[in-house]
């Protein structure tokens, strides 16, 4: 199987676009951070490895690695679009805590086996989903 970043130089190079350091740059951070991340605090850690990327170029090199299927968005509901790594990663859904905005990423196969046979149902073959559930967590319920 191939690596992200050749799935992205291969994305490039099909799509007649530029493989340059700054491109590189942003990947590589992206590739190395775990959870969900805006692109202002993807920016913000780039600027550490390379204070002369912009933060134009983080948002349009996220968008690319998003259309290459190397990232992922999330809308958690706060206004914020985020970012996940979803290159050779297991799929999952997300439990967000509407009061501290925590997030649990979740895995529950009855779930996905309910959802394909939905989709079935209606003549559907699923290629991929998000499910977020909003709710409040423990800890912000006990408080």
């Amino acid at each position: 199987m191939f690596s992200p970043q050749h799935a992205f130089l291969e994305y490039l190079s099909k799509n007649n676009m530029a493989a340059t350091e700054q491109r590189r740059v942003v990947l590589e951070v992206f590739l190395g951070t775990d959870g969900h991340h805006s692109c202002e605090e993807l920016y913000m850690q780039v600027c550490k490895q390379d204070p002369t990327i912009s933060p134009a170029t983080v948002y349009r090199t996220v968008k690319l690695l998003a259309e290459s299927g190397i990232a992922e968005s999330l809308d958690f509901g706060d206004g914020v679009t985020r970012f996940e790594c979803r290159y050779n990663k297991q799929h999952h859904d997300h439990l967000v805590c509407v009061r501290c905005n925590m997030k649990i990423e979740v895995v529950e196969e009855r779930i996905e086996d309910l959802q394909e046979s939905l989709a079935q149902k209606h003549g559907f073959t699923l290629n991929r989903h998000k499910m977020i559930l909003y709710g409040i967590c423990a800890r912000c319920r006990d408080a």
